[in-house]
């Protein structure tokens, strides 16, 4: 593997892993939340930077259903983690307050909740959308071919549908539609609640959104005449 693709692999998992962490903003508080934001900032930068093939070819190529589908997610997060960002400047009480921002905080309050939902949803969406490749990766290192070809077994298959039911299910009753289309100005947080149980259920989550974007691009592969 080349270096540069380790050190994207590397970025990506940080991503992933500091996005849950600062979806449990209840267990970790107010001052360790702003420095995972401001790490996230950095690596979405960061991201962006070793990815910038992505930029140069937007206005190449043919656009298939599974090229548009993954555009319109990329375009999608990238809107929600700059949402994410100018929400978290501005209500920031530590890592940014020596910027003086005062006005807007009911705007920004309402912005970084929205973002933050959605930011996740999409972000998950992001990674099942690059799930083959993640597939394919893991089978060159396990060297196993049916990993390699991005098709799993049967099995893997049920387990993958099992759990994103599962996520399906937290999706609701953790209230993400309420958060992500505003129909409330706040937050429940249960600051009681286990936190091995509340990131089973926001990895579970994950997983449904990973589970659906990865068969529904290939399905979309399939309609262009492409390989799965």
């Amino acid at each position: 593997m080349k270096p540069k693709a380790i050190l994207k692999t590397g970025i990506d998992i940080l991503m992933t892993l500091t996005l849950l962490f600062l979806m449990g903003y209840q267990f970790w508080g107010d001052i360790a939340h702003e420095w995972a934001g401001a790490a996230m900032f950095i690596l979405f930068l960061v991201h962006h930077g070793l990815n910038g093939n992505w930029h140069k070819n937007l206005f190449r190529g043919k656009y298939s259903p599974s090229r548009i589908f993954m555009l319109i997610a990329d375009i999608l997060l990238f809107l929600s983690m700059i949402g994410l960002m100018v929400s978290g400047i501005m209500l920031s009480n530590h890592v940014f307050a020596f910027l003086g921002i005062h006005g807007g905080m009911s705007f920004a309050r309402l912005l970084h909740i929205a973002a933050s939902h959605w930011g996740f949803v999409l972000m998950s969406l992001h990674l099942g959308l690059h799930w083959g490749m993640l597939l394919g990766l893991a089978g060159r290192t396990l060297k196993k071919q049916k990993y390699r070809s991005g098709k799993g077994s049967i099995p893997f298959f049920i387990v993958g549908a099992v759990i994103a039911l599962y996520g399906l299910i937290v999706f609701i009753s953790r209230d993400f539609p309420v958060y992500m289309f505003l129909r409330t100005q706040f937050v429940f947080l249960d600051f009681n609640e286990p936190v091995p149980l509340f990131y089973l259920d926001y990895l579970s989550m994950m997983g449904t959104f990973i589970f659906l974007a990865y068969y529904a691009s290939g399905a979309l592969r399939k309609l262009s005449g492409k390989k799965y």
